[in-house]
């Protein structure tokens, strides 16, 4: 025997803000991420952290430039999306493992992504 239960909630809310509210909201939640940031040389200080922790903590601001390009080239909203922009990163890939000044890497890939928005 079974059993299926199907629940569905639709919740719609409004909140309207003013300018003023805005920007008061941008200043409190700067505040926050720089207390945020500073609590962290508060708690670490002076210590001096182990070699791994160090090698990884070097490796995060390429894994979030990774993340980042990832999901801005293979989305849409939320929808995965193939599009033009995957050929441009396709080139610029090969760019890059075929050691290409950035420049060029940025050219290659913009000019390629270009080419075939406007072919298709």
């Amino acid at each position: 025997m079974t059993m299926s239960m199907t629940v569905s909630m639709t919740v719609s809310m409004t909140m309207s803000i003013t300018g003023g509210q805005l920007w008061v909201l941008v200043a409190a939640l700067s505040l926050f991420a720089y207390l945020c940031k500073a609590l962290g040389f508060v708690v670490v200080g002076s210590r001096v952290m182990p070699a791994l922790v160090e090698r990884c903590l070097a490796l995060i601001p390429a894994s979030l430039l990774a993340a980042l390009v990832a999901k801005d080239s293979f989305s849409t909203g939320q929808a995965l999306v193939i599009d033009a922009r995957a050929a441009g990163v396709a080139v610029a890939v090969v760019a890059v493992w075929r050691r290409a000044p950035f420049i060029l890497v940025v050219a290659a890939a913009m000019a390629v992504t270009a080419l075939v928005r406007t072919l298709g």
